[in-house]
């Protein structure tokens, strides 16, 4: 379910404020039960997160800067949740799981995430031509790699994503954790991140030199957050 429309909120001075924004609630069965998957599927706070995303991106705002960070609101599950910043104070969007007692005054049962999108925080495009410009698919095929980090568990995964994306800007193209593994063989305190790292020639293919070239940039970043490329 979705709406548009003015909000009202109390501002802490007292005073009331209004803003256009775009509501969205997701519940029910994301996906039926099925042979293979077996319990009909719920939706989580990484479906709410992965729609905010998309509809931003479509809107213009560059999902690679966006900054997930806490505090989604009193209504939003304190574990489950978090906004979307261009930069610290810039809320474009707050997403996740309904907090408990708010399920309970609504009388809602079952897994329940909710998001908001805060129109007029989103950055306006720079282009003036609404159209998107023609789909023109690389004529190069990409590449894929895939990297282990071990981090303190207090990192978060956007983070290690944003680091690695920065590493070369003209050749990374997509980067996606895949895998989250804690226990002893990663130590206390301590969780490896599996991600893969799509890279997309531009005027000719990636050699061997080009690769390695490309994965020192990556490791470099990872590094500045305190990871360590897992063996």
């Amino acid at each position: 379910l979705f709406e548009i429309g003015r909000r009202y909120f109390r501002a802490e001075d007292g005073s009331s404020d209004e803003r256009s924004t775009l509501a969205i609630v997701l519940a029910g069965e994301k996906a039926p039960r099925d042979w293979q998957a077996g319990k009909a599927q719920a939706f989580t706070a990484y479906d709410a997160k992965a729609l905010v995303e998309t509809l931003l991106s479509a809107a213009g705002a560059d999902a690679s800067k966006l900054m997930v960070m806490g505090d989604a609101g009193a209504h939003y599950h304190p574990g489950q949740s978090a906004t979307l910043r261009l930069g610290p104070k810039n809320v474009l969007a707050a997403f996740g799981a309904l907090h408990p007692a708010t399920q309970k005054a609504l009388g809602l049962k079952g897994a329940v995430m909710a998001a908001e999108i805060y129109l007029d925080a989103v950055p306006v495009r720079k282009s003036a031509d609404p159209m998107r410009s023609a789909y023109a698919p690389p004529a190069l095929q990409a590449v894929s790699r895939d990297f282990a980090f071990v981090v303190d568990d207090c990192i978060a995964a956007a983070d290690l994503i944003k680091a690695v994306r920065g590493a070369d800007k003209a050749s990374i193209v997509d980067v996606r954790l895949f895998d989250r593994f804690t226990g002893e063989h990663v130590g206390e305190g301590k969780v490896s991140l599996a991600i893969e790292v799509t890279l997309q020639p531009q005027d000719k293919s990636f050699g061997e030199e080009d690769l390695k070239a490309i994965s020192d940039r990556i490791i470099a970043s990872a590094t500045k957050l305190g990871a360590v490329l897992r063996g």
